[in-house]
């Protein structure tokens, strides 16, 4: 009971993370070319939810963490790297989710309704899979979260990443994003951090410092990355045996 009792408590202190994250993110408005910010940490609550209740809870030991929600993974589902059918078969979660206010005619939000593929969450929560069998034996080691939680669209409908934004935006954001992170690690006391990409390892070096954990990157899931094309998941393997984090 003592340790159901402190799974409880640490799921909802994440969730308090979580909401805090999308309350102060919530006013951030970036210019040209932005034309949309999708925040599914407030359309898609519900999915978002259940994931930190179902895996918040679960002791990992190292933290994965990614940039920002792609158009068709957790900008649908809620889900870091939230690929539709993995999060719905592998996860078993599946909630409704709401249209953004602020929804780009190219990029529509359809939840799990949603029939395009996210490459990268196909790649990351697919070798989950196979690695662990279950979700309860992934998340005993590992959890995902995303520094940023807003998903940034073109006029042209084509994603735009945080570190694109302008320098004064960057500043604005990342200060709410870093101390976000900075609160996940206190709570999960990691022994390993690591970046999902290089973007995400500057961030938790920014962030994390020369603290306890050890900080490191696994080359990101993207199909725009020639290397991630080739065999990511073996690639991955071989990173995170590496860091110790195996």
């Amino acid at each position: 009971m003592p340790r159901a009792r402190s799974a409880r408590k640490h799921v909802e202190e994440l969730l308090t993370i979580s909401r805090d994250l999308a309350r102060r993110t919530a006013p951030f408005r970036p210019g040209a070319p932005v034309a949309a910010v999708y925040r599914p940490l407030e359309y898609a609550w519900r999915p978002h939810e259940a994931y930190l209740r179902k895996f918040g809870g679960s002791g990992a030991h190292a933290l994965l963490v990614g940039m920002n929600p792609g158009p068709f993974g957790m900008a649908q589902t809620g889900v870091p790297f939230g690929e539709v059918e993995l999060v719905r078969s592998w996860m078993g979660i599946e909630e409704p989710v709401d249209r953004p206010a602020d929804e780009h005619p190219k990029r529509p939000v359809r939840g799990f309704d949603c029939h395009r593929k996210e490459v990268s969450g196909s790649r990351l929560w697919g070798w989950a899979r196979d690695r662990f069998g279950t979700p309860e034996a992934f998340f005993a080691s590992f959890f995902v979260w995303n520094y940023c939680p807003l998903c940034f669209v073109k006029e042209s409908g084509a994603n735009l990443t945080p570190d694109q934004l302008s320098p004064d935006e960057r500043a604005e954001l990342f200060a709410i994003c870093d101390e976000a992170l900075g609160a996940v690690a206190r709570l999960f006391r990691p022994t390993h951090v690591i970046g999902i990409g290089g973007f995400a390892e500057a961030r938790i070096r920014a962030v994390l410092g020369d603290g306890d954990a050890k900080v490191g990157r696994v080359l990101h899931p993207s199909p725009a990355s020639p290397i991630a094309n080739r065999g990511w998941a073996e690639r991955a393997e071989r990173e995170l045996q590496a860091l110790g984090a195996l």
